[in-house]
C-alpha cells in the first residue's frame, strides 16, 4: 500500500493547513471568503506553494484559520480544451477533499469555463470565459472531523438482507415522526424508522447517494430536480438538504449508531463513477478545473471518454484518483462509520486507461480489498457502465448486482406471459440455487439477488404495466429502459376488475416468495413492501418541487414511501390482496429464511446424496412427484416445479411453484424425502388467515395460478 499525504483542509497549530494535487497547474491560489455585513462576501487570496518532493502537491499554512472557514482553489495554467487542459483562474474550485460544502450551483453561464450563452453550457467550447464563478457554486468549509469508535454489528452475508431506500423518501410521509425531522439523516434514526426495519427483518439499509450532488444543467433547464443524487460535486461531502440541522455529519452519525444499536448495518450507494461536471460543454466546478486529464478518461483525441452515460468518466487508474477514492471510503467509513459500499457503475471504475475493463487485475479494486479497514466492509459491485458487462467477473471479497437474477425471475413470472414465449424452468432453478454459472469459485452469497431496484419499475408498477410511462421527466419518453420484462395482464394500469388487481397482488407475493427463498443476498427496494407506484414511471429520477410531495395521489407521491395502507388498487378486491397482506408476506418470509435457509448461502448445492440423510441437499420435481430429468429441464413449455432444500431445524424445506395461468395439482415427494409435510405459506391466500395444511408423502395439493407454497418436510410421521 503506497503511502498517501493528507490532503484537503485541516487543524495544524495555529491555523489551518491547505493541500491539493494539481500535478500540470503553474500556479494554484487559495481563496479564503470573509463575511462583511449583509453584503457580497469579501475574497483574499493566497499562493500555494509546490512541494519539492512531490511536484504534483501544493501547500499553504494560514495562521488564525479555523472550522467554519469558506475557501476554494483559482488554478493557473495552460487553456487548452482540444488537448484535455482547461485551466481558468475566474473559475472556483471545490477542493476534492472538503467534507462539508456550503451551497448549491446556481442556473448561470458563468459557472462554464468555456464562454457559454445560457445556463445549459452552449456556446463555443475553446473560448475561455473570464466571468467570475465565485457565488454560483459551493463553497468547500474547513472542519475538523476524525475517526471515532463504531460499535458495528458486523452481520455475516448469511443474515444480510439489503433494503434499498433514499433518506428523503423512506422516512418523509412517517407521521411518527416530527415534521421537521421527516426526510432526513435525523429521520433515519428515530425509534419509528428503526422498528420498522426490525420488523421487516431488514439488516441492512442501502442509502441511494447522500454525498453532495447537483441537478443537471438541462434537467434545471426543464424545472425539474434530480432526486436519486447520481450526479456528485463531491466524494467525501454530506448533502446538505437533507439534514434537519447545521450540522449534517454529527446529525447523520448520531443516527447510524442508533441503526447498530439495533443491529442494523448501514450500506452507501457511491458514484464514483463521473461527475456532475458533465462532458465537453459541462460546467467547470472541481475536477475539470484542477486537471482534467488526470481525473477524467480520454480518448486519443483528446475528447472526454463516456462509459457512463453523463458525459464523462472518472479515470480511476490514475494514483491521485486513486487516492481520492480510497481516502473517501475511508472517511465514510471510520467518520461517518458506514459498513460498506456499493458502487455506481463499478465497471467504469476497472477501465485502464485505453478504456478497457478488467475487474479481476484492476489496481483500484485491489486497492479497496487489501486495505486492512476496507476490506473488512461489505462491497458491493454494479458490474456494468454503458459499453462493459462484467457479471461474474470481480474478486473476492466483492459481491456483484445480478440481474441474470432479475431478468430470470422476471421472465418466469411475468415476461414469458407478456411477450407469449415459454421460457421454461431451468433458469429460474439456477438462479433460485445461487446462480453458480457466474459464481462457482466464490460461492452463493457473491450474487445480490434482486427483482426491482431505484432504477426500473417498482414491483406494483411490474404487474401493472408493460410500457414505461417516463413523460414528468420531460424527455418525451425517450429516457428508461424498453426492457422492462413485466406484464399488465391485459390491462394497462389501474382497473377497477378485481380479478384482475388480485391476480397482480398474488403474482407480486410469489415474486417475493422467490426472491426471498433463494440461495444469495436479497434486496428489496423501498415500497415493494407495501406495493409503492411510480405510475408506471421506470425511471424516476426527477421530481418537481412545486409539485405536493406528500400526495401520493400524485406523480411526486410515488418517490416517497406512504406508511399508510391505503393501496387504491386494493381497496376493493379481497383481503388477501391488500397492502397490508403484502408487508405480512415480506415478514412471513423473512421469518421462513432465517429459520430455516440462511445457511445455505454459504457454499452451493451439490445435488449429491449425503450418507447420513441418505437425502439430497437439493433436489428437483416435476407436479407428479418425480424428479426432473435431464428432458424435463429442456421442456420450455413447463411452468411447474417443486424445490426440495435441506434445511435447518426440519428435514427439509419444499417450495412448490407454479407459474401458469391455470390451477395446477402437486404430488408431494415420496416417503423417502420426509414422513410428512406441513404447509406454512401459499401467495394465493392471506397470510393473516392462512391454515396449515398437514399432508402425507406423495399426497396432492393444488396451487392456485401464478403461485408458490412452502411447505416443511418432518421426521414424524403424520398421523
Amino acid at each position: 500500500m503506497r503511502s498517501r499525504p493528507r490532503l484537503g483542509s485541516f487543524l495544524e497549530g495555529d491555523g489551518t493547513r491547505f493541500a491539493i494535487r494539481a500535478p500540470r497547474a503553474h500556479r494554484v491560489e487559495l481563496a479564503l471568503f470573509h463575511e462583511e455585513g449583509d453584503g457580497p462576501l469579501r475574497e483574499s487570496r493566497t499562493a500555494l506553494e509546490r512541494v519539492a518532493s512531490d511536484s504534483t502537491l501544493w501547500t499553504v499554512h494560514i495562521p488564525g484559520v479555523g472550522t467554519g472557514q469558506r475557501y476554494g482553489y483559482r488554478m493557473h495554467g495552460e487553456w487548452d480544451p482540444a488537448r484535455g487542459s482547461h485551466f481558468n483562474p475566474a473559475k472556483l474550485l471545490i477542493d476534492p477533499y472538503a467534507h462539508l460544502l456550503d451551497g448549491q450551483v446556481a442556473r448561470d453561464p458563468a459557472i462554464f469555463a468555456h464562454h457559454s450563452v445560457d445556463e445549459i453550457g452552449n456556446g463555443d467550447s475553446l473560448i475561455s470565459d473570464n466571468r467570475d464563478s465565485a457565488g454560483l457554486l459551493p463553497y468547500s468549509v474547513v472542519t475538523d472531523l476524525r475517526s471515532r469508535e463504531i460499535n458495528r454489528p458486523n452481520r455475516p452475508w448469511s443474515e444480510t438482507l439489503i433494503y434499498e431506500a433514499h433518506v428523503e423518501g423512506f422516512t418523509k410521509m412517517n407521521e411518527s415522526i416530527p415534521k421537521e425531522l421527516r426526510g432526513t439523516y435525523a429521520a433515519l434514526g428515530e425509534s419509528s424508522t428503526i422498528q420498522y426495519l426490525k420488523t421487516l427483518g431488514v439488516s441492512a439499509l442501502e442509502l441511494l447517494p447522500i454525498h453532495h450532488f447537483a441537478t443537471e444543467p438541462a434537467i434545471k433547464a426543464r424545472g425539474r430536480e434530480n432526486f436519486w443524487g447520481y450526479n456528485p460535486i463531491s466524494f467525501q461531502a454530506l448533502h446538505p438538504e437533507y439534514s434537519a440541522t447545521q450540522d449534517p455529519v454529527t446529525e447523520l452519525q448520531k443516527s447510524i449508531d442508533a441503526l447498530h444499536r439495533a443491529g442494523i448495518e448501514v450500506i452507501l450507494d457511491l458514484v464514483f463513477n463521473h461527475t456532475c461536471e458533465g462532458g465537453k460543454s459541462g460546467a467547470m466546478l472541481s475536477w475539470r478545473g484542477i486537471d482534467a486529464l488526470a481525473y477524467y478518461l480520454h480518448d486519443d483525441d483528446g475528447e472526454l471518454a463516456d462509459f457512463t452515460g453523463c458525459g464523462n468518466t472518472i479515470n480511476a487508474s490514475n494514483p491521485m484518483t486513486q487516492d481520492l477514492m480510497i481516502d473517501s471510503l475511508l472517511w465514510w467509513s471510520e467518520v461517518i462509520g458506514v459498513d460498506g459500499f456499493r458502487f455506481d457503475l463499478t465497471t467504469a471504475l476497472t477501465r485502464d486507461t485505453n478504456g478497457i475493463p478488467d475487474p479481476g487485475a484492476h489496481e483500484l479494486i485491489e486497492l479497496i480489498h487489501s486495505d486492512p479497514i476496507l476490506r473488512d466492509r461489505k462491497l458491493i459491485a454494479e458490474p456494468w457502465d454503458i459499453g462493459g458487462y462484467s457479471l461474474g467477473a470481480f474478486p473476492k471479497p466483492w459481491r456483484e448486482w445480478n440481474d441474470r437474477y432479475r431478468d430470470g425471475v422476471r421472465n418466469f413470472w411475468l415476461g414469458q406471459h407478456a411477450c407469449g414465449e415459454a421460457v421454461g424452468v431451468a433458469d429460474l432453478a439456477r438462479r433460485v440455487s445461487g446462480s453458480d454459472d457466474l459464481f462457482h469459485q466464490r460461492g452463493p452469497d457473491a450474487s445480490i439477488n434482486f427483482v426491482t431496484a431505484h432504477d426500473g419499475f417498482t414491483l406494483h408498477d411490474l404487474v401493472r404495466y408493460q410500457e414505461k410511462q417516463n413523460l414528468a421527466n420531460g424527455e418525451s419518453n425517450r429516457d428508461g429502459s424498453n426492457e422492462n420484462r413485466s406484464w399488465n395482464l391485459g390491462t394497462e394500469g389501474p382497473t377497477d376488475q378485481i380479478e384482475i388487481e388480485v391476480l397482480r397482488r398474488r403474482l407480486q407475493k410469489s415474486i417475493l416468495a422467490t426472491l426471498l427463498l433463494s440461495a444469495g443476498v436479497p434486496m428489496i427496494t423501498m415500497g415493494d413492501e407495501r406495493s409503492r407506484t411510480q405510475s408506471g414511471s421506470n425511471n424516476a429520477f426527477t421530481i418537481d418541487r412545486d409539485e405536493n410531495p406528500n400526495s401520493p395521489a400524485n406523480f411526486n407521491g410515488g418517490l416517497y414511501l406512504s406508511w399508510q395502507n391505503d393501496d387504491s388498487s386494493a381497496s376493493s378486491a379481497s383481503s388477501a390482496s391488500s397492502a397490508e397482506d403484502l408487508l405480512a408476506t415480506v415478514e412471513r418470509l423473512v421469518e421462513i429464511r432465517s429459520l430455516y435457509l440462511n445457511h445455505l448461502i454459504s457454499d452451493f448445492f451439490t445435488g449429491s446424496i449425503d450418507r447420513e440423510t441418505n437425502r439430497k441437499d437439493i433436489a428437483w420435481f416435476r407436479s407428479d412427484g418425480l424428479e426432473m430429468s435431464h428432458e424435463d429441464w429442456h421442456e420450455r413449455g413447463r411452468m411447474e416445479l417443486a424445490i426440495f432444500f435441506e434445511a435447518k431445524e426440519v428435514q427439509g424445506l419444499l417450495m412448490l411453484v407454479n407459474g401458469s395461468r391455470e390451477e395446477a395439482r402437486f404430488q408431494l415427494p415420496d416417503k423417502r424425502w420426509g414422513d410428512s409435510y406441513r404447509s406454512i405459506f401459499d401467495s394465493s391466500q392471506s397470510v393473516a388467515e392462512y391454515e396449515p395444511q398437514l399432508r402425507s408423502p406423495n399426497d396432492a395439493t393444488t396451487l392456485a395460478p401464478h403461485s408458490v407454497q412452502v411447505w416443511l418436510v418432518h421426521h414424524i410421521t403424520f398421523a
